[in-house]
């Protein structure tokens, strides 16, 4: 077996990634193809503000600014936001709790797999012609009508991307439950791996509603089902609830592994352990929980009556306690720490200010009577961005400078991170800061051009410069990226020097079998404990070292997805042309064969012997010496 950094870099041939079933592989994957999706949605949002900048305006025309928003969002949420954090999820919760991979290897890359094949067939829809046109929400009322097959791109685009984040969800919960390290007891856990935890148990419930909501559309839209249709005794808002079941716990499935990011974050940089361990835990409990009570606040215009909104407005304010409590624990981390000012911290400070606002914001629309005034307007617009943006993005960024050197084996560059960070977080706030005050004045959202004279222009033309400058922020962090991989200047195990977590005692990057030997962990902050012990080994094993048994990569996981790919086409078209059924009925043929011959092969892995870790070892110290 070849040594760590041939195992782990980048310079393992294509088929080893393309068949690779090691979490911390899979991991780079996800945030290569969550990165790639980023940018498109990057350049959409940025085609979106360049039509608005001046008014009457017709850089693109009303449908093709139809098609951009919708796939702006569908692609920020659904392809590129939730891979990234996943990245993080695979390439680090397992090394948090002393495992050797996730539960349930083979799976993890079938869900990848699903994850960049939804992708990507969702957004083939520019190459046809043919764009998701109903917004990122796709209400029934709109998509029903919708002319050509953009919604089916959408529709079973996001069917296939969706099943692989099931995927993944029930992956981490088997993975945190069944694999923790002898005394990674459930309240010895860091935060990121408590967020992954209750981001993940919501995965469980939130998706199953929104894979029977696509369902159903898809119905509607091929075989007539009728069920949204309100013309023939369906119901349009049952659409609403159904994807707002989902959608809105979705929000806090991100938002919680961005809480987890940060208090990783600010713990290492304040260096002290995070204040209210406790209460952090129950809070991220009580925020999952209460995530599925709120669903109907994006529905007090459709007429529910003063009951239900009165319901769901309680259940908006309150689900703001458990987030203040957090706002508070971390601000009662920094107090009286000795702080370093890093890319990561820098972030994390900028995040609190910036979320809270979100969260003000959001408070306001949880009282019905306001919400009937700003609803659809860009009041909306900005509140949302100030959650997933000022929340989700910062904490990716933050996320990514802190972990790369754990991932990869080399650090950022620390001064173009500063220079990411500043023109990122002042765009951000030029951006979405003023299109509050837009929706003040009455600016509706979604709107493709507007009239000159209605007060507007200078606040389009304020928001459109910030994510210009939001956009060189990411140019920089791409530059950095790449003169780092040039570089390639090599870093040993915690290369910021105060890591208390178990992913900082091993090699960067790890090696495939993570451990040489099982790791037993005496308390939280467990490399902080050793530590301050004067461990020399950096780690208390709990077993001598012993053989490991690792599993064998699988190109099988691809191919099933290749499959469902293609049926995907076949399904959109079998009523259209001769070879549409022909081609659904091959592409579920080549799935299940792929399926069967996964069933067929005796696969038992192998064994990674004693000696072989050892030597491995020896050529780390080497190395680092």
């Amino acid at each position: 077996m070849s040594s760590v950094a041939q195992k782990s870099g980048f310079g393992a041939t294509l088929w080893d990634w393309l068949t690779t079933v090691d979490h911390k592989k899979i991991g780079i994957l996800y945030l290569l193809g969550g990165l790639f999706f980023f940018v498109l949605g990057g350049i959409e949002a940025m085609i979106i503000r360049l039509q608005l900048i001046t008014p009457n305006n017709d850089l693109v025309s009303a449908g093709l600014f139809n098609d951009l928003i919708t796939m702006h969002g569908t692609t920020m949420i659904f392809l590129a936001a939730m891979p990234i954090l996943f990245g993080f999820m695979n390439a680090i919760m397992p090394l948090q709790i002393g495992a050797r991979d996730v539960a349930f290897p083979f799976i993890n890359s079938l869900g990848f797999w699903m994850f960049a094949f939804g992708g990507l067939f969702l957004n083939i829809s520019w190459l046809f012609g043919e764009v998701p046109d109903a917004g990122w929400t796709s209400y029934a009322s709109l998509s029903l009508h919708s002319p050509g097959h953009g919604v089916d791109f959408y529709a079973i685009g996001l069917q296939i991307a969706g099943g692989g984040t099931l995927m993944a969800g029930i992956n981490f919960l088997v993975t945190i439950i069944n694999m923790r390290a002898p005394g990674m007891t459930y309240m010895r856990m860091p935060l990121f791996t408590w967020t992954t935890f209750v981001a993940s148990a919501m995965i469980l419930f939130a998706f199953p509603p929104l894979t029977v909501g696509l369902f159903f559309l898809t119905f509607d839209r091929m075989f007539s089902g009728n069920f949204f249709d309100h013309t023939m005794g369906g119901n349009t808002i049952i659409w609403e609830h159904i994807f707002w079941i989902f959608g809105h716990p979705e929000v806090y499935i991100l938002i919680l592994p961005a809480f987890g990011i940060f208090s990783e974050i600010f713990s290492v940089f304040a260096r002290k352990r995070l204040f209210g361990y406790t209460a952090m835990v129950f809070a991220t409990v009580l925020i999952g929980f209460l995530g599925f009570m709120v669903w109907a606040h994006h529905m007090f215009t459709v007429g529910l009556g003063p009951t239900a909104n009165a319901i769901f407005a309680v259940a908006t304010m309150a689900i703001a306690v458990p987030t203040g409590v957090k706002i508070f624990n971390w601000l009662l981390t920094i107090w009286g720490g000795s702080i370093k000012v890093t890319t990561p911290m820098l972030y994390a400070l900028g995040f609190i200010p910036s979320f809270v606002m979100g969260g003000v914001t959001g408070v306001m629309q949880g009282a019905a009577p306001l919400d009937y005034q700003l609803h659809d307007s860009y009041f909306i617009v900005a509140h949302f961005h100030y959650v997933i943006v000022g929340g989700v993005v910062l904490a990716i960024f933050a996320g990514l400078h802190y972990w790369w050197p754990k991932m990869f084996g080399t650090m950022l560059n620390e001064f173009l991170g500063k220079i990411t960070f500043v023109f990122f977080f002042i765009g951000f706030h030029m951006t979405f800061l003023i299109q509050h005050w837009l929706g003040f004045w009455g600016m509706p959202r979604r709107v493709w051009t507007f009239m000159d004279g209605q007060g507007w222009n200078i606040a389009n033309l304020v928001s459109t410069i910030g994510a210009l400058l939001m956009a060189i922020g990411f140019t920089v962090m791409v530059i950095n990226i790449i003169m780092t991989t040039i570089k390639n200047e090599r870093v040993g195990n915690d290369p910021w020097g105060d890591g208390r977590t178990l992913e900082w005692a091993i090699p960067s990057p790890p090696p495939f079998y993570n451990f040489p030997a099982t790791p037993l962990v005496r308390g939280l902050d467990t490399l902080w404990i050793e530590k301050m012990e004067g461990s020399k080994e950096m780690i208390t094993p709990a077993e001598p070292i012993t053989d490991i048994h690792m599993p064998h990569g699988s190109i099988i996981p691809m191919l099933m997805t290749l499959g469902l790919f293609i049926a995907g086409f076949g399904a959109m078209f079998h009523q259209e042309t001769s070879w549409g059924l022909g081609v659904l009925i091959f592409g579920l043929a080549f799935t299940f064969v792929a399926m069967a011959a996964r069933s067929l092969k005796d696969d038992l892995g192998y064994y990674v012997t004693k000696e072989q870790i050892l030597q491995d070892q020896e050529n780390i110290k080497r190395g680092r010496n």
